[in-house]
């Protein structure tokens, strides 16, 4: 959400006021040009009024039920985990959290289970609006693609199985749904469409601090506070 007023910002285009509207007026030419025909008339998701209208910053929240903000480049991630008055974790601290108490490489265990979360599915949005993995990355429409009634990109918690548990504590989608960018400027998890068995393991690092698409996006950590 925008830092100042509150309004939400759509998870469909990077959360600067001018990327967002690059990539919007970008997406309104291309759409008509790439990709299959049928793909040709799947229309854009709207930019609100409020981000092309008016200046904002982001901040993060951790809310359940709602599409994670993807197209987020390490520098956006780290505003917006600060703008929230927390930070981007450290790749340990992300390992910890997603290991969980028992220490395992998958949230829900030691061995690789499809479908126990969002990653390694079956179809790969670019393949069906553009016939390619590699093409198109910033494409606002990638995450609205289905595999039959499911959406590729859950809404935060909707994969039920995939969580990390802490003290009785659940910590969903740390594997697939969307990669997320920690303070080591990698990241890690594996996104919905990612051809990886590695569970928590899972990280890509090849990337400067300014990539984005729309696998990309981050959770944040803060520190406890002493006690008196």
């Amino acid at each position: 959400m925008d830092a100042a007023s509150g309004e939400a910002l759509s998870p469909f285009y990077p959360p600067s006021p001018k990327l967002a509207a690059s990539v919007r007026d970008t997406w309104l030419y291309q759409q008509a040009i790439l990709g299959v025909p049928a793909a040709r008339a799947f229309p854009l998701p709207e930019l609100p009024r409020f981000q092309r209208e008016h200046s904002f910053e982001p901040r993060a929240v951790s809310e359940a039920g709602v599409l994670p903000q993807a197209y987020l480049s390490y520098n956006q991630a780290k505003r917006a985990c600060e703008n929230a008055h927390k930070r981007l974790c450290s790749k340990d601290e992300w390992l910890t959290a997603c290991r969980g108490q028992k220490g395992t490489q998958f949230p829900y265990g030691d061995a690789f289970r499809a479908g126990r979360c969002n990653v390694h599915r079956a179809i790969h949005p670019g393949y069906v609006l553009h016939a390619s993995s590699s093409l198109g990355l910033l494409d606002p429409r990638l995450n609205l693609v289905e595999e039959g009634d499911d959406p590729l990109l859950r809404s935060t918690g909707a994969t039920a199985s995939c969580f990390s548990e802490w003290a009785g504590e659940k910590i969903y989608d740390m594997v697939g749904n969307l990669d997320e960018w920690v303070e080591d400027k990698m990241f890690l998890g594996g996104f919905y469409a990612r051809a990886t068995t590695k569970g928590c393991d899972a990280q890509v690092s090849s990337h400067a601090e300014s990539y984005f698409d729309y696998s990309t996006g981050t959770r944040c950590c803060a520190d406890l506070k002493a006690r008196d």
